[in-house]
């Protein structure tokens, strides 16, 4: 079992934000949840595929392509990292 699985929402989000900055050198203070990847973020195709392979080494689990391509936000990854947890 992952650390991640018990974590809260907030401490879903720090971590994100935490790792968004590290790969990609984000200023923490610039990733909200409702900050898009894409357009607030600069976050192009292959740093979002970077992500999910992060996500995937650091939750035990492979997000699948169909949520991947509708997360668009800071928020909708710590959702999906919440759903993929549940599972």
């Amino acid at each position: 079992m992952s650390a991640l699985s018990t974590m809260s929402r907030d401490d879903i989000h720090a971590w994100i934000a935490d790792t968004l900055h590290e790969m990609f050198e984000i200023d923490k203070a610039a990733i909200a949840p409702q900050s898009n990847l894409y357009t607030d973020l600069d976050i192009d195709s292959i740093d979002a595929v970077d992500l999910a392979v992060k996500l995937k080494e650091l939750t035990g689990k492979r997000l699948s392509p169909e949520i991947f391509k509708t997360v668009r936000t800071v928020e909708d990854v710590v959702n999906a990292v919440v759903d993929l947890l549940a599972e």
